[in-house]
């Protein structure tokens, strides 16, 4: 698929938004957002937040997580700061990031979160490798995120609103099909456990993934059709 987001005009956009992004989009993805830290929390230890933005999912964790924020936006990162300072001692770091390419260690991270994060980046399939190489095995990408259609009516309606949504700063036709390819072709040995429909209408989901816990040249487990996966 044609790269059609550009990574200075994400800065751009996102530093714009930074004012307004709680009041705009606080309670459209509150639901969601609490339903991504929620899987963290039952993981639990080293937490990446990846987009981490004005820090809004910051406050709903616990003290099973030790969570460090990235963002490419510092008007973004700024909001966190001010969300953390001497409030969430959960909060270990909150620096400048590119999903794209992270600045930590092979499997440095129990889970790697991130809201509303894939659809918005130049190369999707690329950060979804690097969360993969930073997390451990064993550990989970959590993420909520868009989920088009992979074909029909929804599909062309997706394909034609996408010069409107690259304005806004994120895709609009991000159809399943990306994930599942990505899933086939991944270096890391990384499998679906859920995939759950979310607010507002369903055209969002939580998708968590897991990294198999065993050494990267062992075969891949076998996993029986539809195991842990919702609907």
């Amino acid at each position: 698929m044609k790269n059609e987001i550009d990574i200075n005009a994400v800065q751009k956009i996102y530093g714009a938004w930074a004012p307004v992004y709680d009041l705009v989009f606080g309670a459209v993805f509150e639901r969601g957002r609490k339903a991504v830290v929620a899987a963290a929390e039952r993981v639990g230890g080293r937490v990446l937040e990846a987009g981490v933005g004005t820090g809004i999912a910051l406050p709903y964790y616990t003290d099973r997580c030790r969570v460090t924020g990235i963002d490419l936006s510092e008007e973004m990162l700024a909001k966190a700061r001010q969300k953390a300072d001497g409030k969430l001692p959960h909060v270990e770091k909150l620096a400048i990031g590119d999903v794209e390419n992270l600045d930590f260690p092979d499997d440095s991270f129990d889970v790697v979160a991130a809201v509303c994060v894939v659809n918005t980046v130049p190369h999707p399939e690329l950060a979804l490798e690097e969360f993969s190489r930073v997390l451990k095995p064993g550990g989970e990408i959590i993420l909520l995120n868009r989920v088009g259609a992979d074909a029909g009516a929804q599909y062309v309606f997706e394909r034609l609103f996408q010069p409107v949504a690259n304005r806004l700063g994120w895709r609009s036709d991000f159809p399943w099909g990306r994930f599942s390819q990505w899933l086939d072709t991944s270096r890391h040995q990384m499998r679906l456990v859920e995939r759950r429909p979310m607010p507002p209408f369903g055209h969002f989901s939580l998708l968590r993934f897991g990294k198999a816990a065993v050494h990267a040249n062992s075969p891949r487990p076998a996993v029986a059709a539809g195991a842990g996966v919702a609907p």
